[in-house]
């Protein structure tokens, strides 16, 4: 009897476990695709990051969580600041967190808090006075001139001790008030870690380890998964002979990007620390973000060692616990940006972003090209109501049950275009589809007086054979069947559709007796949350240019339901 009794303890103790893993936010992987799960529904990010001061300030919290509700923000991500949740060393405040989780859910909104721990923007302003001012306990690291830095040493035991006790109590106090509810539904370690002045920390601790053998752990990691590492770690290490054992020179070569991957592991180990604190304490989704190795600068220029793409094996060796390294981009060539931080073992998120006018298309363009968790401008309480993005986060809620139905699949794509980079074409089967920017239209004038280009993106989904679901913004698109179009001879066409000497370029073929693609219905629909379509109006005629494409202009946002059809 007695077993019988254990035996039901502990299953009604494994069902709560599995009860509260399910329901707590979490992530999954769904085919190539990882979903953030929230409430127990996959879950996109439509999300904002307050500026760096906002947080500290309540009066202001409720004047910013109110605008954000209207910019149809469905996540905020705010600052936790250890010197604001420690002033005194072992007493603890958490008045912010609390005001900031209740003001969330009176706006409908949730929260991903940011540990502004030891480190933000490389340095240690948000760390407590009496731990900048005992830098014997709590020492500093130093360049290699032997110049201390506003930067607490990640060798030293004590300054991760400190850290990550407050951090540690930070997690108990979500738990305690938020674990029922589920406000808040991600939490970052520290802010855009990093050494700058030099790629790596000069302090004694750290010569002495620089010295020293490549630790067996890594070199295990490096072996083991030889076949997938960042091609950048993997030339390096084989350029030295792909050594399994000798101190980091050896191994990797003199030069700074050795020092940086020696201080990258020191990082990863150190956020280890409390990414396993966090994970012991409430289990939700955890992340690092990075500021980016741009502009030519080398490391030291840039915050070195940071969890950047080039080191993804460093710090997913040395911080396992961490599930996401997330990019901050306030550089051109974002296509690029995201395609280096969407790898196969990496999902995209992208915490920080240059609020702008197209951070609405670029939004569009992650979730349909990338699979992503979430898009979230920075400084977001200074953007506006009437902005682009309010649009596009509107549109995007309506599309967030169809979107993470499909998402790992294959069947999505994203489109970007400006005036350097306005087609991509996309096949399906035996069609070809040809995505455009709507100014390749001859019909606006902005296209042609010498305006910039708003930029133009948005989502391709494949819903089934000849029928999708076209969304975005600034956005033009032709079927046709591969192999269509023979002898080609090129004509123009005017505004009106017929043939004239200007206007837009069209080609004209003769007939090669195979399949047409035809454009059947195009509908501008709206979407409920349980997926299901509602017509709003049917686009024809001037709207689709007589069947020649499916389109939506650069100054709307728009859900699109299209069906094909063929013919000969």
């Amino acid at each position: 009897m007695k077993k019988i009794n254990v035996i039901l303890i502990c299953l009604i103790a494994l069902s709560s476990l599995l009860c509260a893993q399910s329901t707590s936010p979490h992530l999954t992987k769904k085919g190539t695709a990882t979903q953030l799960i929230v409430g127990g529904k996959p879950y996109l990010i439509l999300g904002g990051e307050l500026g760096n001061s906002t947080g500290s300030s309540l009066e202001d919290m409720r004047q910013v969580c109110a605008k954000l509700e209207k910019m149809q923000l469905n996540t905020i991500l705010v600052p936790a600041y250890w010197d604001l949740v420690e002033p005194e060393e072992g007493k603890f405040d958490f008045t912010l967190i609390d005001g900031t989780i209740e003001l969330a859910r009176k706006h409908n909104l949730k929260v991903v808090f940011l540990w502004f721990g030891a480190w933000k923007n490389s340095m240690s302003c948000y760390a407590p006075l009496w731990f900048k001012q005992d830098y014997k306990k709590y020492p500093r690291a130093y360049t290699k001139a032997g110049k201390p830095l506003e930067i607490a040493s990640s060798f030293s035991e004590n300054v991760c001790q400190a850290d990550n006790r407050a951090f540690s109590q930070l997690m108990k106090h979500i738990a305690a008030v938020d674990k029922e509810d589920g406000t808040v539904i991600m939490v970052q370690i520290e802010n855009e870690i990093g050494m700058l002045e030099d790629a790596r920390d000069y302090s004694n601790e750290a010569n002495a380890l620089f010295k020293k053998q490549v630790p067996e752990t890594l070199m295990d990691y490096l072996s083991k998964n030889k076949k997938d590492l960042h091609v950048w770690l993997l030339e390096k290490w084989e350029r030295q002979g792909a050594k399994t054992k000798g101190n980091w020179q050896e191994v990797f070569g003199n030069d700074a990007y050795t020092d940086e991957i020696f201080m990258a592991w020191s990082y990863a180990q150190y956020v280890e620390k409390l990414a396993q604190s966090a994970r012991s304490i409430y289990n939700i989704p955890l992340f690092v973000n990075a500021a980016m190795n741009s502009r030519g600068r080398k490391p030291g220029e840039y915050p070195s060692a940071g969890p950047l793409a080039h080191l993804i094996d460093i710090w997913h060796c040395g911080a396992p616990s961490i599930d996401i390294l997330a990019p901050d981009l306030y550089d051109k060539g974002f296509t690029d940006w995201v395609a280096r931080y969407r790898l196969h073992n990496n999902p995209l998120f992208i915490p920080e972003v240059r609020l702008g006018d197209n951070n609405g298309v670029q939004a569009f363009y992650v979730f349909g090209e990338h699979d992503a968790i979430g898009y979230c401008p920075f400084s977001i309480e200074n953007g506006s109501q009437d902005a682009p993005l309010t649009q596009a986060y509107s549109k995007l809620k309506e599309l967030m049950p169809v979107l993470t139905k499909y998402q790992g699949q294959g069947q999505s794509k994203g489109l970007l275009f400006d005036k350097e980079n306005k087609e991509r074409i996309i096949h399906y089967d035996d069609l070809k589809i040809t995505c455009r920017h709507f100014f390749t239209l001859p019909w606006d004038s902005r296209a042609t007086d010498g305006s910039q280009w708003a930029e133009g993106g948005g989502i391709i989904l494949r819903l089934a054979k000849n029928e999708y679901i076209v969304a975005g913004s600034g956005i033009v698109i032709e079927f046709e069947k591969e192999g269509e179009k023979k002898n080609i001879e090129t004509k123009t066409l005017g505004e009106d559709g017929f043939i004239s000497q200007g206007g837009q370029k069209t080609e004209q073929t003769i007939w090669s007796g195979s399949l047409r693609a035809g454009i059947g219905t195009v509908d501008e629909i709206s979407i409920n949350e349980k997926g299901e379509f509602s017509y709003i109006r049917r686009l024809n005629g001037d709207q689709t240019h007589q069947g020649r494409h499916v389109r939506i202009g650069v100054d709307d946002f728009s859900i699109l339901h299209v069906k094909l059809y063929e013919y000969k």
